[in-house]
C-alpha cells in the first residue's frame, strides 16, 4: 500500500475535529446540557468512524490520528480560554 501525504494530513484534520467534538462533549456533560452533549457525542462517533476506516488499512496513518487528536484538544481549550477571557472583559 502506498503512503499518501494528502491522506495523512486529512486524517490529522479529521482527528483534530474528532477531539474538538470530544472536548465539547465533556464540557457539555459537565454543564448538564443534555442536547448539546448528545449532539457532540453523535458527532464524535461519526467522525471517529470515518477516520478509523481510513487509518486501519495502513498503520502509518495512526501517527496522523495521534497528532490530530492532540491539536484538536489543544486548540479547543485555547479557544474556550480566549472566549472566557473576552466574556470577562465585556
Amino acid at each position: 500500500m502506498e503512503f499518501s501525504v494528502v491522506k495523512f494530513v486529512l486524517i490529522g484534520i479529521v482527528m483534530a475535529f474528532a477531539n474538538m467534538c470530544n472536548t465539547l462533549y465533556f464540557r457539555n456533560v459537565a454543564k448538564k446540557n443534555a442536547h448539546a452533549a448528545a449532539f457532540w457525542s453523535a458527532m464524535l462517533i461519526l467522525v471517529n468512524a470515518i477516520s478509523i476506516i481510513h487509518y486501519v488499512e495502513d498503520h502509518a496513518y495512526i501517527l496522523a490520528a495521534l497528532l490530530g487528536t492532540y491539536v484538536g484538544t489543544f486548540l479547543t481549550l485555547k479557544w474556550e480560554q480566549k472566549k472566557k477571557k473576552n466574556q470577562a472583559q465585556a
